[in-house]
């Protein structure tokens, strides 16, 4: 069962690959064009916005919102990525201003007890 399902996944993969471009959109419009004359020929309305809508419409658009839906999460998929990059930037510099703090506060340390020790020193010469 897990292989057929891996299967249809492939199949659907590849298909929606195939029908997410703009030469199978090109191809549907020549399909679509075929009967374009009979539907004019026929002189009804009805075959006429039937012809635009399910003809033209449902087939020719598909393969564009695809393509478009494509591009666009191209697009946003660019912009996490950056955003990623980015977050990661500014975590190795948060990371490297906290080293140099802890750095700053040890040195701080040392100092203040240098301070201590120096006022230790003369409080012992005074008394």
């Amino acid at each position: 069962m897990n292989s057929i399902r891996k299967l249809n996944e492939r199949i659907a993969v590849r298909i929606t690959s195939a029908v997410a471009t703009m030469w199978c959109a090109y191809f549907f419009t020549i399909i679509a064009v075929i009967s374009l004359p009979s539907a004019i020929k026929s002189g009804n309305v009805i075959v006429i916005v039937s012809w635009v809508a399910q003809t033209f419409l449902q087939l020719v658009l598909l393969s564009i919102i695809m393509v478009g839906q494509s591009v666009s999460s191209k697009s946003v998929e660019m912009k996490i990525n950056e955003t990623h990059s980015a977050s990661l930037g500014e975590f190795e510099l948060a990371k490297e201003a906290r080293e140099l703090a802890t750095q700053e506060l040890r040195e701080l340390k040392e100092i203040s007890e240098e301070i201590h020790r120096i006022i230790r020193d003369l409080e012992q010469k005074v008394s």
